[in-house]
């Protein structure tokens, strides 16, 4: 027995059902209703504007497609966007929603996200002594760093493939990382 889908969630399915054939802008909400078998109102109340259907989808096709594996290092957040970019390089047009929604205002306001948390977390622990303002910083960086939008740069600006992403990627870090004081860092 399957189990029910709420309106929301269906809607937000068939959008990545329709990426396949087309852009996110070539998906009308007349199209989007009649995938899903409800009225274009339902649609409009459930995302009121693309932007707000945007923001849903690359959320959703995130934690659907894209979830990045928990770190707790350095090397284990590297390897978990390696293996980001090789997905990303699998399944493009659903990362290219997820690039373009990043460019977006939000929506809504929410709490930080999943990753900047955990990379916050990581870098208490590897850089303890790294002030506030710093970790902030570093974090903000690194989170670009790992997004479906810098991906999306290289990809389409540079015509990179998912390895080539992560040696830019691996670089980038580097060197964000070697620009900390050396007593910032934990002692193993």
């Amino acid at each position: 027995m399957e189990e029910p889908v709420d309106t929301a969630t269906a809607i937000l399915a068939s959008a990545a059902v329709l990426l396949r054939e087309r852009t996110f802008d070539d998906i009308s909400y007349r199209a989007l209703a009649d995938e899903v078998g409800i009225s274009e109102r339902t649609i409009y109340r459930q995302y009121p504007t693309r932007a707000h259907l945007l923001a849903a989808l690359s959320n959703w096709l995130e934690q659907a497609f894209f979830p990045l594996p928990p770190f707790v290092t350095v090397s284990d957040f590297c390897a978990a966007v390696h293996e980001r970019f090789r997905a990303f390089d699998a399944l493009p047009a659903y990362a290219y929603v997820g690039a373009r929604a990043s460019a977006i205002s939000p929506t809504i306001d929410i709490e930080p996200a999943y990753i900047t948390r955990a990379i916050e977390a990581m870098l208490d622990v590897a850089a303890p002594t790294l002030n506030r303002r710093d970790r902030r910083r570093v974090a903000a960086s690194l989170r670009y760093f790992s997004s479906a939008m810098f991906w999306a740069r290289l990809r389409t600006g540079f015509d990179l493939d998912a390895g080539e992403i992560c040696d830019a990627f691996d670089r980038a870090v580097g060197t964000v990382l070697a620009r900390l004081p050396e007593a910032t860092w934990a002692t193993p």
